[in-house]
């Protein structure tokens, strides 16, 4: 497997050209907002595109700069440039560079860092972090240009954090853009979201993931890349997650143990529960909890399809299996599971609960749903 490139060194977007072109056309109209919100689900390039914005505007931001000149927007000698027509910047640009070794003075990201103890990641975004910029921005802009504040994964700031963002929106510094990334847009301040230009983004077209999969992982084989295309459900991020994760193994593990359900096979219980639960494998345990998250829902969803279709597909594999266990119980039962079985996954994390033991109780709730 090829390393993946992250948001802030990756040159290439697709799949939202819509998006992008609503932010050019903006830019080239002389109307570009002070604050954009790019949500949508996870892992389908919104942040891929925070840093395409970011980029574009720190190399050719004079435009926009220029919007209150008037007509006289050229001197006589001065001979216009020609109008990008995307935001692409090639990568041997020094601005590409700068921003993917993340020494580009006018560009700040606030995001979750690591805990005091340098072990975990924070849970928050503290209010520290928007200070920090906040008194940056006080200051003319290094080189004279526009200035880029990315926040990726506006949800995740806690209240004196929210606030001190909307402050900074109330009062938007000169020549200074925000782009807000959010995969969970309800959960951030109403004040926030409507003084912000929102781009909402689509999950990827199968054919999208599919050639981006292809791209990144040319050594998974023609049926393990289906499996991904599958269980990533619209996310290139989510698939990359999943091939590092050993996620299409994890898959047809937790099939092996779904289909002894409800007689529940404790030997194939404790191996997979054993491979996940390692201290180690915290990528596996990630994924081994959203593969058996999803299971449950596939189960509520084919429950409740109409005329036996409900436009999710599941592999072929995967459908003897939903037959058997929507059969077993209602679907709120069902329903009843996902929930309970999220809250003990929530809680493990929190909690730092014994992971082996915790997906055990998740496997036996299934089993002992009928």
């Amino acid at each position: 497997m090829t390393e993946s490139l992250s948001p802030r060194e990756n040159p290439d977007l697709i799949g939202h050209e819509d998006a992008e072109n609503q932010f050019l056309d903006s830019w080239i109209g002389g109307y570009l907002h002070h604050a954009w919100l790019i949500n949508g689900p996870k892992g389908i390039g919104k942040a891929t595109l925070a840093y395409r914005f970011a980029r574009f505007l720190l190399a050719h931001g004079e435009r926009s700069q220029s919007e209150d000149a008037g007509p006289a927007l050229f001197q006589e000698d001065e001979i216009p440039t020609a109008i990008p027509n995307s935001l692409f910047i090639n990568p041997n640009n020094p601005i590409f560079r700068r921003v993917a070794s993340n020494a580009h003075s006018d560009l700040k990201v606030i995001e979750r860092g690591l805990s005091d103890d340098g072990k975990r990641m924070q849970t928050i975004i503290p209010i520290d972090k928007i200070r920090a910029v906040g008194q940056t921005l006080s200051l003319t802009a290094s080189e004279g240009g526009w200035r880029v504040i990315i926040v990726d994964g506006a949800e995740e700031m806690n209240s004196n954090a929210a606030n001190a963002l909307l402050k900074l929106l109330e009062e938007p510094p000169p020549n200074t853009v925000l782009l807000l990334i959010s995969h969970m847009p309800g959960r951030i301040l109403s004040t926030i979201r409507s003084r912000c230009r929102q781009l909402r983004l689509s999950k990827l077209r199968p054919e999208v993931v599919e050639t981006l999969i292809a791209q990144q992982l040319p050594k998974v084989s023609d049926p393990d890349r289906q499996t991904l295309l599958h269980i990533s459900e619209g996310s290139i991020g989510r698939a990359l997650d999943l091939a590092s994760g050993d996620g299409v193994s994890l898959h047809r593990d937790l099939l092996r143990v779904m289909k002894s359900l409800p007689s529940l096979d404790m030997d194939v219980a404790h191996s997979f529960a054993d491979k996940v639960a390692r201290r180690d494998a915290d990528l596996a345990w990630r994924t081994a909890v959203e593969l058996a998250s999803r299971g449950v829902a596939n189960i509520v969803s084919y429950s409740i399809r109409e005329n036996g279709v409900d436009g999710r597909g599941y592999l072929s594999e995967e459908v003897a299996c939903l037959e058997k266990l929507s059969a077993m119980a209602p679907v709120h039962h069902w329903i009843n599971v996902w929930e309970r079985n999220n809250v003990l996954f929530a809680r493990a994390e929190n909690a730092n609960l014994d992971r082996k033991q915790v997906m055990l109780n998740a496997l036996t709730t299934m089993a002992n749903v009928a």
